[in-house]
């Protein structure tokens, strides 16, 4: 089996472009989130998120390129491109077919005004939906390039296109589970030697009307508007939900010695990937934790690391009621003994929560507190919940630590509960 290793980190977040200026941001206990600007959120239990300001694609590609993408592509994109200058990669030294691309995204739709566009055509006087009436507008009513736009999978098609990448690929559609299957996936991919290289992780308009709207209506948002830009609580007493955020997180993965021979920085190596389902009910995880912490001990067991040897854990913490307590009782479980658990933190009272790019975040977490011996905050713990006691959150500000071996977990929304193990890449 290949090792595997992070060579090249791209963020695209609320708190900055590219890795360096979000992990300072997040070093230094800064919060992106604010009144939501973007729309009217008037309508909205929830009127918060973590928006980017001045977003400019043709940073990143071409505007011929950028021509039938939606912003949740064009995310992607720039994170990616991120990920390839840090990585300072050159994509054509290496097998094209053996280049890999994966994605996980939350893509649902083509830009929102093109579908209210064309969805007007199907409007009766009365103000109804006619459905005959779409059949017979539709060809004219909707931006030719609709169905183009909209293409779920898309952004996995324009790093192919941009990278010329033709070897292993998926994309996952979900929340934050998909760019963390995106990584463990490609981790595999080189591992088994299918692949040399890999672009992974994920990207989301979380912060756009079309999002907010969904999540909002599924009662997983806080409505403590009255809080700003505190509303954001993993862990706390008085957490009421999770704040949105849009970005993109992504990483290029390399064989080890392939990676040392071209003389890259290594952040991390990954050595182990667990994934397991939660079916205990929709929308609402085991209260016991089990499935995560089953999760975390087959990515434990692939690396190989006893648990009291993990020193950091970037956790969901997406301060749900219950999720974050059965995240905590799942922390409990997988480290059993008080005196050896791992420190573990939540960035997204920072970040806000970037959905789909969410697990890939915390796996780029993960690689550059290892790479740079401190851990990000838990922002807004002020009163910790007894059910999420046993663990420190590492509360209000960062701490300089050394960090050889981490725990990125990401939890989907309909069950999905992954963890990817990291470690110093000059260890084992």
């Amino acid at each position: 089996m290949k090792r595997v290793v992070i060579t090249g980190v791209g963020l695209l977040t609320a708190l900055g472009a590219g890795h360096r200026e979000t992990w300072r941001s997040l070093l230094e206990g800064r919060t992106a989130i604010a009144p939501i600007r973007g729309f009217d959120p008037a309508s909205f239990r929830t009127r918060l998120a973590a928006e980017i300001e001045d977003f400019r694609p043709t940073d990143y590609a071409h505007r011929r390129a950028l021509r039938t993408t939606t912003r949740n592509d064009r995310l992607a994109i720039a994170g990616a491109a991120l990920a390839v200058r840090d990585a300072g990669l050159d994509f054509t030294e290496y097998d094209p077919e053996r280049a890999a691309a994966f994605v996980g995204g939350n893509k649902e739709i083509s830009n929102p005004e093109h579908l209210l566009t064309g969805s007007l055509a199907a409007r009766r006087p009365d103000g109804r939906a006619d459905l005959a009436l779409l059949g017979e507008r539709a060809s004219s009513a909707f931006y030719p390039l609709y169905y183009v736009e909209g293409l779920q999978s898309a952004a996995l098609y324009h790093l192919s296109a941009a990278y010329g990448l033709k070897g292993p690929n998926a994309y996952f559609h979900g929340t934050a589970d998909a760019s963390a299957t995106a990584i463990g996936r490609a981790y595999r991919s080189i591992r088994r030697g299918e692949a040399q290289v890999a672009l992974a992780g994920g990207c989301d308009d979380a912060a756009s009307w079309w999002v907010t709207s969904k999540m909002d209506g599924l009662g997983v948002l806080s409505t403590r508007n009255d809080l700003g830009a505190r509303a954001f609580r993993p862990y706390d007493a008085d957490r009421s939900g999770s704040v949105l955020g849009e970005g993109a997180a992504f990483l290029v993965l390399e064989e080890r010695e392939a990676a040392r021979r071209r003389g890259a920085h290594l952040y991390a190596e990954i050595s182990g990937f667990g994934s397991t389902l939660d079916s205990a009910r929709l929308l609402a995880p085991a209260e016991d934790g089990a499935p995560l912490a089953a999760a975390m001990n087959h990515a434990l067991d692939e690396a190989r690391i006893p648990g009291e040897d993990v020193d950091y854990v970037a956790t969901h913490g997406c301060a749900t009621r219950l999720g974050d307590a059965s995240e905590a009782s799942a922390l409990r479980r997988t480290f059993t003994a008080p005196e050896h658990r791992p420190v573990a933190s939540s960035v997204k009272p920072a970040t806000g929560h970037l959905v789909a790019a969410a697990g890939a975040l915390n796996a780029a977490v993960c690689a550059l507190a290892i790479d740079g011996g401190a851990v990000p905050p838990t922002l807004n713990l002020d009163r910790p919940d007894p059910a999420c006691q046993g663990l420190d959150w590492v509360p209000g500000q960062a701490r300089e630590t050394p960090v050889r071996t981490a725990l990125a977990l990401a939890r989907g929304l309909e069950g999905q509960q992954i963890a990817l193990a990291l470690t110093a890449p000059g260890d084992r």
